[in-house]
């Protein structure tokens, strides 16, 4: 029977009741069921011109009086992604038995952030990190931006970048100060606010106590009266300066940290690079376990409900009494599978290398990543005496020296002092940097000692060549530069900045290798954090890249004296 014309009126909602049962053409059943269809259209809102489409068939062969089984008929009229959307809705469970459309959730009303002029300083982006929320800038603090933007410090650049981000926006066409500046004119989408300057004068109600003249007490009266001139909007002041907040809200202002620029809220959840197999692995991944022999390693590919926690190039081990053991690195993941390689075991006398022999599990993980041609990128964090300096030296000097598959290497390190400053160091760049590198020259001594059988001459011989071949420059003077086929060591690279780091890292050339250490809990910049230092940054962002790894080093191995120190001090 052919299918009539199309209706000219736009189809009738269907109600999901009638799905139970298929309709009857000539009976009274389907008559009643016909009206319960027309008032459940009744109730419901109208359909899009494309739902429109899909039900005209369905209408029109029931206007014949055909009998059709109604879900058969939708699932073969119905379009893909129209019947994937009503599954999805009819999934959900505020989904209606009369298939309401539910209102969209309001967002509410955005709030006002007053900035410090540190927040700016410390992140000349930080203007576009409030989403959807306005951005409110005291006068006070653009005269304090034009006081920071001479010399050639940290703080001076981020002062003149701000400056000059502040001068795009003011610049661009139609702009409006008195109504606000589009945030997302110079091409940041994903801010959706404006930008407001104070352009009048704020009568403030601070207290007779606090001076007037002070550039803090200048901000916290702008914060008073606007949140009196926006109420019931709030108005929240951001700053980096704790005493500043402390101030703001012992006067009733809601006053908040600049959190944008930390990559973790909290130092105990940073990616460690290993993870303990469950006690019941081999119980649940036995069965279905593939296995192959490759050279000196065995490989492993396991699927279960252990694979969507790995990450490329993370360590495994599986410890457990009257259990075979297993210390494996994923070195493929596809889909709900992935592959085990098995370590090459540096706590064999064997497998020393330059003389040094792993002493724990991490020690071993750490070996593994630092030998690997592969891998191009390596950071180790870990308390005082755990090895990172003396191993990452000893596999250095075994590439460079054994191997040769590194001309030389590369120390460098931050000159953050732990005290007060000494003043100017004589000398050329490496003797400037020689006071820094005293953990170079007490590693380099207990690497010499492990050559016994050269005697005195062939020792210092050793040490002549050893010094030649490994050289101390300068963070200052990295820019621009490329590292070809070198083997880089970045020392205490927890007083980095994201900023610091990324422009040591984006040095290294065609066959060169980074290796990061650092101890996140001897931070000696005053601002910097766990959660936002530049060995935190590098951790998580290459984590599970294929050509990079971490370890975090769990238990010392300097001395008795320096173990118990670090858990008690």
């Amino acid at each position: 029977m052919p299918l009539p014309p199309p209706p000219a009126k736009r189809a009738a909602t269907l109600s999901p009741d009638a799905f139970d049962a298929p309709a009857r053409a000539t009976s009274k059943p389907a008559r009643v069921a016909r009206a319960r269809f027309t008032e459940a259209a009744a109730e419901e809102p109208a359909h899009t011109p494309r739902e429109a489409q899909d039900e005209a068939p369905v209408a029109a062969l029931r206007d014949t009086g055909v009998a059709i089984d109604v879900p058969t008929m939708r699932e073969t009229v119905e379009a893909p992604p129209a019947r994937a959307r009503r599954e999805a809705a009819a999934d959900t469970p505020a989904a209606a038995p009369a298939r309401k459309r539910k209102p969209a959730k309001s967002a509410g009303p955005s709030k006002l952030f007053v900035l410090d002029t540190n927040v700016l300083m410390h992140d000349p982006m930080c203007l576009f990190r409030f989403e959807e929320h306005d951005i409110y800038l005291p006068m006070i603090v653009l005269e304090e931006l034009d006081g920071h933007k001479k010399g050639m410090s940290e703080v001076a650049r981020n002062a003149r970048q701000t400056s000059r981000t502040l001068d795009a926006l003011a610049g661009m066409p139609n702009a409006d100060i008195a109504v606000g500046l589009p945030l997302d004119v110079t091409g940041h989408r994903e801010a959706g606010g404006k930008l407001f300057f104070q352009t009048r004068a704020l009568e403030d109600r601070l207290p007779a106590s606090l001076p007037q003249g002070k550039a803090d007490n200048q901000i916290l009266g702008v914060v008073e009266a606007l949140r009196r001139e926006h109420a019931p909007r709030e108005v929240v002041l951001v700053s980096k300066d704790i005493n500043m907040r402390v101030k703001a809200k012992a006067l009733g202002l809601a006053a908040d940290d600049y959190q944008n620029d930390k990559t973790l809220e909290d130092g105990e959840f940073l990616y460690s690079g290993a993870l303990a197999l469950p006690p019941d692995f081999w119980a649940k991944h036995g069965k279905t376990v593939e296995s192959w022999q490759q050279g000196q390693h065995t490989f492993y590919r396991i699927a279960g409900p252990v694979v969507p926690s790995l990450h490329i190039n993370q360590f495994v081990y599986f410890e457990a009494p009257g259990e075979p053991s297993l210390y494996a690195r994923v070195t493929e993941i596809r889909a709900k599978t992935a592959v085990l390689k098995t370590l090459r075991d540096f706590n064999h006398l064997k497998n020393a290398v330059w003389g040094v022999t792993t002493r724990n599990r991490e020690q071993n993980f750490a070996m593994n990543l630092l030998l690997d041609p592969e891998v191009d990128f390596v950071t180790l964090t870990g308390n005082a005496g755990t090895g990172k300096t003396l191993m990452a030296l000893a596999s250095g000097l075994t590439q460079v020296l054994d191997d040769r598959r590194y001309t030389e290497i590369i120390m460098t390190r931050a000159t953050v002092s732990v005290g007060e400053d000494i003043g100017f160091l004589p000398g050329t760049e490496e003797e400037k940097m020689g006071p820094w590198m005293g953990a170079l020259d007490d590693n380099l001594e207990v690497l010499a000692k492990t050559e016994t059988s050269a005697g005195e001459w062939g020792r210092a011989a050793t040490n002549e060549l050893i010094r030649s071949r490994i050289k101390i420059k300068s963070m200052n003077f990295m820019r621009g530069r490329t590292f070809l086929n070198k083997y880089v060591i970045i020392d205490e690279a927890q007083n980095l900045t994201p900023k610091q780091m990324k422009t040591l890292i984006t040095r290294a050339g065609p066959g060169t290798k980074i290796v990061c250490m650092g101890n996140l809990q001897q931070i000696d910049t005053p601002y910097l954090t766990e959660g936002s230092s530049g060995l935190t940054f590098a951790v998580d962002k290459f984590k599970g890249w294929p050509h990079g790894g971490h370890i975090t080093l769990a238990r010392g191995e300097r001395s008795r004296l320096a173990d118990f120190a670090s858990e008690v001090l």
